[in-house]
């Protein structure tokens, strides 16, 4: 995830292609939620019931604010772009990223399934579901990349970022009602 965030802002970046940026910051989230989870199974051994900690709690409600204002930045900039007429640029390394996210997020998401009901961990299984949203987000990036490269249709990069808004506003709202509760969201 932090080299797939990397690439895609960078990309995206220099392509000024709303889609690409937005799917690598939502890389940079999903890496720090995974980070959390690491944390919390290296937690003494305990029964995982599905309960946030403390830190845990804030940790989503960071979350859920960030992936708002990834939200609020998307919206900004494809109506600037669809308003201003900026052209984001085709970008290869984007459809390359967009393709190997289409092939490795569902065996990740799997493997983090079945690696939370072996262990159990509530806080695994719950992170697995940024996988598949991920999923999702690639196919909407694939679709304003590939679209943009070969029809010419540069003004598809902000509608896929669009597109993306529903997830990510799905993934923030569930961070911010465990934070809210205190339990997991799956």
């Amino acid at each position: 995830m932090l080299i797939e965030g990397a690439v895609a802002v960078t990309a995206g970046i220099g392509a000024r292609s709303v889609a690409l940026t937005a799917f690598g910051a939502d890389s940079a989230i999903e890496l720090f939620t995974a980070l959390i989870v690491l944390r919390s199974l290296r937690a003494p051994a305990g029964a995982d019931d599905g309960r946030l900690g403390q830190g845990e709690r804030q940790a989503s409600r960071v979350v859920g604010w960030a992936l708002y204002l990834l939200a609020l930045y998307i919206v900004v900039s494809s109506a600037w772009t669809l308003v201003g007429g900026v052209r984001p640029e085709p970008s290869a390394i984007g459809l390359f990223l967009a393709l190997a996210s289409l092939v490795i997020m569902p065996v990740l998401w799997r493997w983090r399934l079945g690696l939370a009901d072996r262990i159990p961990s509530a806080a695994l299984k719950a992170d697995a579901a940024c996988s598949a949203v991920c999923v999702y987000l690639a196919a909407a990036l694939l679709a304003g990349l590939a679209l943009n490269r070969l029809a010419g249709w540069w003004w598809v990069d902000p509608v896929a970022a669009i597109a993306m808004i529903w997830w990510i506003r799905g993934e923030a709202r569930e961070a911010l009602e465990s934070a809210a509760t205190g339990e997991r969201c799956c």
